[in-house]
């Protein structure tokens, strides 16, 4: 049994899974997306669509997309820093079939123009699940520093990832594939013990095949 299981996750009211673990998953696309948000259309699914509102879950996913944690005590004023940042935000719903009934589908623009189109899903106690990324399933829970290679399905790929990371003497945690169709578009999620060195996220980005590494980091 987790201590969380007892006394519950340090947290800005008041629910775990509507305000924490919104705030928790608007924190981890925020990083994804490695610089300021300039834009953020929130579309709702579910059970955050419908009782969200008043435990806080809108204010709590700005929040995260700030650079909040689910226990800083600026959650209940995220609208207004949101302004005073000049990022813009807007809400609305969605349907998002098969997911978990508090989730939510984030359509986000940063500074230097990138877009990413983040699912993500809160299980309760301030656990959460991010379920995909740009439409390509993910499923990582923000609680370990995580690449996410979008690259060609070509073979030997997975192999020299997995070879370069252990020269850099980063151990891997959990290791998650897929792909859409065989021999074109493949994914490869890898939570890892400890941070990946930019020299290392450098070298993935210029390997054959690959098409976009994103990085989740836990550093500030």
């Amino acid at each position: 049994m987790n201590i969380f299981d007892i006394i519950g996750p340090v947290m800005v009211g008041p629910s775990s899974s509507h305000t924490a673990g919104a705030a928790k998953i608007g924190y981890v696309a925020g990083k994804l997306m490695a610089q300021p948000v300039i834009k953020a259309e929130i579309l709702l699914h579910g059970s955050f669509l419908a009782t969200g509102k008043g435990h806080g879950t809108n204010l709590a996913l700005v929040a995260g997309l700030l650079g909040m944690k689910p226990d800083d005590k600026r959650i209940p004023h995220s609208f207004e820093i949101a302004k005073e940042a000049h990022m813009e935000f807007s809400f609305g719903e969605t349907d998002l079939k098969d997911v978990h009934p508090n989730s939510v589908l984030l359509k986000l623009t940063g500074e230097d123009g990138r877009y990413m189109e983040i699912v993500g899903e809160s299980l309760g106690g301030s656990v959460i699940n991010i379920a995909s990324i740009d439409g390509h399933a993910a499923n990582f829970s923000g609680d370990y520093p995580t690449l996410i290679i979008q690259n060609e399905d070509l073979p030997g790929r997975v192999a020299e990832v997995t070879s370069e990371l252990a020269k850099r003497k980063i151990n891997i945690a959990t290791m998650k594939l897929s792909r859409s169709v065989r021999g074109e578009d493949a994914v490869m999620i890898i939570e890892c013990d400890h941070e990946v060195w930019e020299e290392a996220i450098g070298w993935l980005k210029q390997m054959e095949g690959v098409k976009r590494v994103t990085y989740y980091s836990q550093g500030e």
